[in-house]
């Protein structure tokens, strides 16, 4: 039986496409600091894309639909081979899959002239094909566990639907149903893969180190009751976004999921950034959760759009790039070690969201403080793309995967 690195040695193309996490975490990264790079003119009226977006819309579709369904994709195409047992895939189906979510990204910006059905059929051709590729090979390996990761994806892309639905009708799509849906997915994954991959590589770096001290192990009762409560603060806040009974909930999910996180070592980890990180990404669910609750009781507080950073580009934004450094050193047969250059996205990433959250707090600073964050947000990624792009280009010597 063929096994996976025999399957990659056959392929004598171009080696981005010898597994997936390399086209799709390249891609995002390289369309992270080149949609921030047309945001921020944007946002100071400077230039006007060819697109029938609302420039608000545009950007939070982009950023939410375009670059985390990269990662997604990136991230289930090399994880799913591992639960199933099945084999990754690689070549020109690979590079096809990434054909399709670079042309819904051309069919977003172009989208002022072309019917708005066709834009929308193009750009969820490839959330629908990702998703029936995933759910193949889910139910081909029998691992029903990871149904749920299915179900989510399922939701990411109708709420990218919907917000195609709803920037046709001419609505304010940038904080409508499909940018909530979208985002709650986009959550539940962290808090439901996150819940998962935290705890076990933590658990795992201490006990390399000896620790006294290690995480509570992950999907124990309280886990769920955090993750359930969750995801009925998550499909109120979607129904009824300002509802004091949304807020609540938020409030409560929020400090469920603080304690979650502390029951999992973090402070026992700042000697290796490559582990903590996945903790500061994490603590962005929480934040977010209670800086939505804060603006929903109390109005005013960081300003919605400010509220929804906390998640859109804190727990989105720095949980992916964890993810991303740690698979692509460890895929590419690399120490599991953050150096300075991995550090420095790191910080740069959270500079950013901060700077964001800030321009909500403190409107009358909103515009020199939003191209502060647009500035930390494009040296971030744009540092994984140089830093990073030799391991995602080429394969390393003779081919050891």
């Amino acid at each position: 039986m063929t096994s996976t690195a025999e399957q990659m040695r056959a392929w004598t193309g171009p080696a981005i496409l010898t597994y997936g996490f390399r086209p799709f975490f390249f891609g995002a990264a390289v369309w992270a600091v080149l949609a921030m790079a047309l945001w921020v003119p944007m946002l100071s009226g400077h230039l006007t894309l060819p697109t029938a977006f609302a420039p608000v819309s545009w950007h939070a579709h982009e950023f939410l639909y375009g670059y985390l369904g990269a990662v997604v994709a990136g991230f289930l195409l090399t994880a799913v081979p591992n639960w199933t047992g099945r084999l990754p895939i690689v070549g020109w189906p690979l590079g096809g899959l990434a054909a399709l979510w670079f042309v819904g990204r051309v069919a977003a910006i172009f989208s002022a002239g072309l019917p708005a059905l066709l834009v929308a059929v193009v750009d969820l051709a490839f959330p629908v094909v990702l998703a029936t590729v995933i759910g193949r090979e889910i139910v081909a390996g029998r691992n029903w566990r990871n149904l749920i990761v299915l179900g989510m994806l399922a939701v990411f892309a109708l709420g990218n639907a919907l917000f195609h639905w709803e920037a046709a009708r001419e609505e304010y799509a940038a904080q409508g149903y499909g940018l909530r849906l979208g985002l709650g997915a986009g959550v539940m994954m962290i808090a439901v893969i996150g819940g998962r991959i935290v705890p076990s590589f933590t658990r795992n770096w201490l006990v390399k180190r000896r620790s006294a001290v290690l995480p509570a192990a992950p999907m124990q009762p309280f886990d769920k009751g955090a993750l359930g409560t969750l995801l009925v603060a998550l499909v109120l806040w979607v129904a009824l976004p300002l509802g004091t009974l949304t807020g609540l909930a938020l409030a409560l999910a929020g400090v469920l999921h603080a304690l979650r996180l502390a029951r999992w070592a973090g402070h026992h980890t700042f000697a290796e950034p490559l582990v903590t990180v996945l903790h500061a990404g994490y603590a962005f669910v929480p934040l977010g959760a209670l800086a939505l609750a804060a603006e929903i009781l109390a109005p005013g507080s960081f300003g919605m759009a400010g509220a929804q950073h906390f998640w859109m580009a804190g727990a989105i934004g720095l949980m992916t790039l964890a993810v991303m450094t740690r698979a692509t050193l460890g895929h590419t047969g690399q120490d599991l070690r953050a150096g300075g250059g991995t550090f420095m996205i790191y910080m740069a990433l959270i500079l950013s969201v901060f700077a964001r959250v800030a321009g909500g707090v403190w409107p009358e600073f909103s515009s020199p403080l939003n191209t502060v964050a647009g500035l930390f947000w494009t040296l971030a990624f744009g540092s994984f793309a140089v830093i990073y792009g030799g391991l995602l280009l080429r394969l390393p010597a003779a081919k050891q995967i």
